[in-house]
């Protein structure tokens, strides 16, 4: 971890730090530990959603079709456990790999296609997903799942929820890939320039098209959670969740022009918007207000992101 992602870290700890003593001090039962704990489930379905996103954007990228990947992925579980009695496991498992291979599209589509930019790939990619979700479901929910398949979503060790100890266990994973693996550190390289990374010897293409099946994985990942979470699978599940995830990674102190953000960083941007929100509902604060709310911090983690490209480039 270089002393950029460091102090990118560092300065998102210290926004989450600051929030919580201000709600805190806003008010009383903030800080009760079954309402940091309604915190840590609140936040783990962004979360696990948002470290996919993170590998786009540290290439430079983005992948708008997670939340879509997600409904399409759940569905098509729901519906083999439910109507044609699959194993719960095989279910997830199916899941899964839904949501790997749609990303895996993503990823192709972007390099075999020579599409000029991820955001057509997965912008084209989050309209058939969210199609085809609503089309073989006839727009019609699927509810009442067995115990294993809501374990992910509903289950607790203790206090803890079992959701947030998923999340702890793949940013673990994720941060040794990151910063341990050849594949990790290339990832960093084609964000920083594409060109040098590939005039170097990486296979750039091979690279998209791994970042890209990851982060549709992670998606089917967090709606596997989901699903557990409220019991039910439906079409119009994961709206705007690739906006949560992309305020997530940005507000964790990466760039969108890629190659700087760490998985620790992207872990405190899903809890300071876990804690806003639970916070401003604390408050009494409407909806309405909690978007506004939510999309001021957005702007403010970017403009931060671009006055520290300009001090970067003062001193080059």
């Amino acid at each position: 971890m270089n002393i950029k992602n460091i102090l990118s870290s560092a300065g998102a700890l210290a926004g989450l730090i600051l929030l919580c003593i201000v709600l805190s001090i806003l008010s009383p039962y903030f800080l009760r530990i079954e309402n940091i704990m309604n915190i840590a489930r609140q936040s783990a379905i962004n979360s696990l959603i948002a470290v996919g996103m993170l590998l786009a954007i540290l290439t430079g990228g983005i992948d708008l079709s997670v939340g879509s990947v997600l409904a399409l992925s759940t569905v098509i579980m729901a519906i083999l456990v439910k109507n044609y009695n699959f194993n719960p496991i095989i279910g997830i498992i199916v899941c899964l790999g839904i949501g790997a291979f749609l990303g895996f599209l993503n990823g192709i589509m972007l390099t075999k296609l020579h599409l000029p930019h991820p955001f057509i790939s997965t912008l084209g990619m989050m309209n058939i997903a969210r199609g085809l979700a609503l089309i073989i479901t006839k727009a019609t929910p699927i509810s009442g799942f067995p115990k294993s398949i809501q374990y992910f979503g509903a289950a607790f060790i203790g206090m803890i929820p079992v959701s947030f100890i998923l999340v702890i266990v793949v940013y673990i994973i994720y941060h040794i890939f990151l910063t341990k693996t050849p594949t990790g550190r290339y990832i960093y390289a084609v964000g920083g320039n594409p060109e040098a990374a590939r005039l170097s010897g990486i296979n750039v293409e091979k690279i998209l098209i791994i970042v890209y099946t990851l982060s549709g994985l992670m998606a089917s990942l967090g709606g596997v959670v989901l699903v557990g979470r409220v019991n039910a699978a439906y079409p119009l599940a994961g709206l705007s969740y690739e906006l949560d995830a992309i305020a997530a990674v940005i507000i964790g102190g990466a760039s969108f022009m890629g190659g700087i953000g760490t998985v620790w960083g992207t872990l405190i941007g899903a809890m300071i918007m876990a804690v806003l929100r639970n916070g401003l509902n604390l408050l009494g604060v409407s909806a309405e207000w909690q978007t506004v709310a939510i999309g001021a911090v957005i702007i403010g983690a970017v403009y931060i992101d671009v006055l520290r490209r300009r001090a970067e480039a003062k001193v080059k």
